[in-house]
């Protein structure tokens, strides 16, 4: 099974590029989308042209804002969104799956923006969305896929320096949250495969030619149960697939 993830910047904005032949070369089983900006009838109707895979999607009460979505070639189980807390479920930030052997969750986290206004907001939101994750994994293994919107290590991003507790993405706080999971039972898959390698990264801003010069960051990330690690194949970044600021990110599953 290929599970691929990808921050779209804006399904129908990709819809307008090469979304529906990347969609065929990459052959997903299951693909995870993140910020949609799109309500669930234009999610729906963008992705029409897509058959043979069950479309679900999770949109903000604000338009043309974040978003999630998932098309899954099997029917899932159960189908599940938010995580049941108010001041977090108005955003589309979550989707969450259920198949026989895991719950999916496709998740969009909050940026901490760029005067860092939402930092507080994030905290809170780490907190509890990796409760609501270890809730979750009482029942079966999880599998969670997405922009986390931080580079958990150095290694992470091309120019750590000067973004260290400068940058949204790269504060302590957020690098916190992501050690949160990854110190409590959810292996970073990129990470297991490939402790070492640098520079593969899953975002890249717009502006002055970063993603040709390759300074980006890695902030997609499949996080997986101890307990499923035996069973996946493999994790990749796929770098060449464009149309958006993120590529995708992909594991394959025994």
């Amino acid at each position: 099974m290929k599970i691929i993830s990808w921050n779209v910047n804006g399904i129908r904005a990709v819809a307008k590029k090469n979304f529906f032949e990347d969609f065929k070369i990459m052959a997903p089983d299951i693909l995870c989308l993140q910020e949609t900006k799109a309500q669930n009838d234009q999610v729906a109707e963008t992705l029409a042209p897509i058959t043979n895979y069950h479309i679900y999607s999770n949109s903000a009460e604000k338009k043309g804002y974040s978003g999630t979505a998932i098309l899954s070639k099997t029917k899932p189980l159960s189908v599940s969104r938010d995580i049941g807390i108010s001041k977090f479920d108005t955003e589309g930030r979550v989707l969450c799956l259920e198949y026989e052997d895991f719950f999916l969750i496709d998740v969009y986290v909050p940026n901490s923006g760029s005067e860092l206004k939402r930092l507080d907001y994030r905290q809170d939101w780490d907190l509890a969305f990796f409760n609501y994750l270890k809730n979750l994994e009482k029942t079966k293994p999880v599998i969670v896929c997405g922009d986390f919107n931080v580079a958990h290590k150095a290694i992470d991003l091309a120019r750590p320096k000067p973004n260290y507790n400068k940058s949204a993405g790269f504060m302590q706080e957020e690098i916190d949250g992501m050690d949160r999971y990854t110190q409590n039972g959810f292996i970073d898959t990129f990470r297991h495969f490939y402790p070492d390698t640098s520079e593969k990264y899953s975002w890249w801003s717009y502006r002055a030619g970063a993603r040709g010069n390759n300074v980006g960051w890695r902030i997609d990330y499949f996080l997986a149960s101890k307990a499923l690690i035996p069973f996946i194949k493999n994790a990749t970044i796929l770098n060449e697939i464009m149309g958006s600021d993120h590529c995708p990110v992909e594991i394959e599953v025994k």
